[in-house]
């Protein structure tokens, strides 16, 4: 009797179980109006940090992207160099200071990106082993601007541009102008400064000069949950001469993983043809080609570029 009583219970018990069993169907059915609530909510989050970020005062913030590959090959014979042990490592920096008040904003920038690359062919005592530079900029803004209404405003712009790794101020670029700024939106910032000097530095005789000319800058920068991005052009056109103009693009994403932790990527613009040609020179002189020096006129515009993905960590 005992025995058809626990038979009888546990047939009771899988039918209960099945019974108390959803479809996938129904699952998502109740998952929907759950998944509907997270976004309002995310919606109402983003329109208080809306607000948060309108609010006067100072606002700070940085992100940064870490990438790195290492590789070592031995006795690999189908590639040329079979012992090989090669490696590049790259950081970039994009940080920002901003005060807003009533009447007048100063926002200040740094966009830093450094990489080393290594190639060393163990079969070859002679080769260079070490680290060598790859990637070198640094890039740091201050604006500031008197309000006219909320949306137009009287500034003036510095931005100093180079490298830091090599050849630190060789060439450096330091723009000073005046003009105006617009902000139609929260994360968009547009100056136009007609009223701009490019001062340009250079160690030694060089074709670098500086000149008057006009300034444009734009930047939109903006955090939307996890994603975090920012775009930068900088361009000055020289009134001397469009060989002495030069304009940086660069743009910057990321996507939180966890924590502070995500996944970036950067990629950098460049076009500056005074550069262009002291490279030009440089090649020139290197491979002892004979003919005349090249010129501005002797040389098409190159445009420069550069990209790193890898890790993130933002504060």
């Amino acid at each position: 009797m005992r025995k058809i009583i626990f038979m009888l219970l546990a047939v009771s018990s899988f039918g209960l179980v099945q019974a108390q069993e959803k479809t996938e169907e129904e699952l998502k059915v109740e998952m929907a109006p759950k998944k509907a609530e997270i976004a309002k909510l995310q919606k109402e989050v983003s329109a208080l940090q809306a607000q948060i970020d309108n609010m006067p005062g100072w606002k700070f913030g940085a992100f940064g992207t870490v990438g790195a590959n290492f590789s070592r090959f031995s006795s690999w014979y189908s590639q040329g160099t079979p012992n090989v042990s090669s490696a590049n490592a790259a950081i970039t920096v994009n940080a920002f200071a901003n005060k807003k008040e009533e009447k007048y904003f100063w926002r200040n920038a740094l966009n830093l990106n450094l990489g080393w690359v290594k190639f060393d062919d163990r079969d070859d005592p002679e080769d260079d082993d070490s680290f060598r530079n790859a990637t070198d900029v640094f890039n740091i803004t201050s604006l500031y601007g008197y309000k006219l209404s909320e949306k137009l405003a009287v500034s003036t712009l510095g931005e100093y541009r180079t490298t830091i790794l090599d050849n630190f101020n060789d060439p450096g670029y330091l723009d000073l102008g005046l003009g105006m700024t617009w902000t139609p939106v929260t994360n968009l910032t547009v100056v136009v400064h007609p009223f701009n000097y490019n001062f340009v530095f250079s160690n030694g005789e060089s074709i670098y000069e500086s000149s008057l000319g006009a300034k444009i800058v734009a930047d939109y920068t903006r955090q939307i949950g996890k994603i975090a991005f920012k775009s930068n052009l900088s361009a000055f056109q020289s009134y001397k001469s469009s060989d002495y103009s030069n304009f940086t693009w660069i743009n910057s994403f990321s996507y939180k993983l966890f924590n502070n932790i995500g996944v970036g990527f950067e990629v950098g613009l460049r076009g500056n043809k005074q550069e262009n040609l002291e490279n030009a020179i440089a090649e020139n002189e290197a491979l002892l080609v004979p003919g005349a020096t090249p010129t501005f006129n002797s040389i098409d515009s190159q445009l420069q570029s550069y990209y790193i993905l890898g890790l993130t960590y933002s504060f």
